[in-house]
């Protein structure tokens, strides 16, 4: 079964329930959710039947956390395999998380909610799937005489910064645990909680090859509230780039997705490639909406409701599934590189880049390390995926 690793070993629900993760204040939680172990999901309404036997049901009182239920798991594994069919670059995952408070109305992991007898619309944005034992997992993981150190994709399901990761504090001991063992990572984040794990990200850079990505889909802040209402604003991502850009790391951005009809014009994608060029990034990846069973529902129902007007030309353009037409794609690359080329993406220092928060001097950098890193030349500012998945968007 697709969740078979988040099931537990052998947990009953007599046992005792699992002990608060670090981070985690037992005062900060509901009285009412400490011990959800003891009570069966149907009897108390909570928790759905995949999690009936030994997970945790917790909620919080802090407003950024009112109305989302977090179900704590003890994971069997957290290193996955992305399937050989895939169109993903990269073959192994970790996902700290399941659901998103991000709560993007196209998000296409919304479909896997539905794996664990739970919906892809709100139950996505508000109950979320918590993996507490990621971190020892990694490294046990990692450690195995079988695992042959391959690059390893995070952020691609659903966002292992979300807010969750605030109170959870699992990617601290994630990435920990990938430094210690020298493995290739690559990260793509909403959330402006990764400079919090900077100084890792940076000792990490040291010893293997750190991939960081920033996405930003367009710099309309009246869209961004409508269609990512749970995640930090456009400009805030971008100074996340100009941070880490600041700080000696690379950090590319995800120009994802271009929302036909709403950010696709050419001021538009001039005006969001603009302020990518202005962050430092290192290079642009256009990738436009795709609409895929659970999200396509979902994002449809958004649709009618704020923009009625283009729900037939929507149902024209997406008439063939869940990708728009190769033309269309195609043109919207060509736009991008092009601006690319014209406003410097990839060309900029980390002393031109705009950062955020406080900045401090970037780490000094061995030979060794310096020879990691890929040379930038500055041919290729904008790097079109083509049919290459790069995210879940």
């Amino acid at each position: 079964m697709r969740w078979k690793s988040l099931q537990l070993n052998g947990a009953s629900p007599d046992e005792p329930a699992a002990p608060v993760p670090p981070g985690i204040s037992p005062a900060g939680a509901c009285d009412e959710t400490r011990r959800a172990t003891a009570v069966p999901a149907a009897a108390r309404g909570a928790a759905p039947a995949l999690f009936e036997r030994g997970a945790v049901t917790r909620s919080f009182d802090t407003p950024g956390f009112q109305g989302m239920t977090f179900y704590e798991v003890q994971a069997r594994s957290i290193i996955n395999r992305v399937p050989e069919a895939s169109k993903m670059a990269f073959r192994w995952t970790i996902n700290p998380y399941r659901g998103c408070g991000h709560a993007c109305v196209y998000c296409f992991a919304r479909n896997t909610h539905t794996y664990l007898d739970l919906d892809a619309g709100l139950d996505f944005n508000s109950k979320i799937v918590v993996k507490v034992n990621a971190p020892e997992l990694v490294r046990k993981e990692l450690a195995a005489r079988r695992w042959q150190g391959e690059h390893i994709a995070m952020g691609t399901n659903v966002d292992c910064y979300q807010r969750a990761e605030g109170r959870y504090r699992l990617m601290p001991g994630i990435l920990t645990a990938l430094r210690d063992a020298a493995n290739p990572f690559s990260i793509l984040t909403k959330g402006t909680l990764i400079l919090r794990d900077l100084a890792l990200l940076e000792q990490s850079a040291e010893v293997t090859e750190v991939g960081l990505n920033v996405s930003v889909g367009s710099v309309d802040k009246a869209l961004w509230r409508s269609i990512e209402p749970g995640t930090p604003s456009p400009d805030r991502r971008l100074g996340v780039c100009a941070t880490l850009t600041e700080h000696g790391l690379r950090c590319g951005v995800l120009m994802g997705p271009v929302v036909p009809f709403l950010s696709d014009s050419p001021a538009q994608l001039e005006a969001t490639v603009r302020e990518i060029a202005a962050a430092g990034a290192s290079q642009v990846s256009p990738i436009v909406l795709h609409l895929r069973p659970g999200a396509r529902e979902w994002f449809y129902g958004w649709l009618g409701e704020h923009h009625p007007d283009l729900v037939a030309r929507y149902r024209g353009l997406y008439r063939s599934g869940a990708y728009v037409p190769r033309g269309y794609q195609q043109r919207i690359t060509e736009q991008v590189t092009e601006l690319a080329r014209k406003h410097g993406v990839g060309r900029a220092s980390p002393g031109q880049a705009r950062a955020i928060g406080r900045r401090r001097p970037p780490a000094p950098r061995t030979a060794t390390s310096q020879a990691r890193r890929p040379a930038d030349d500055g041919n290729d500012p904008a790097r079109p995926p083509g049919d290459v998945q790069l995210t879940l968007l």
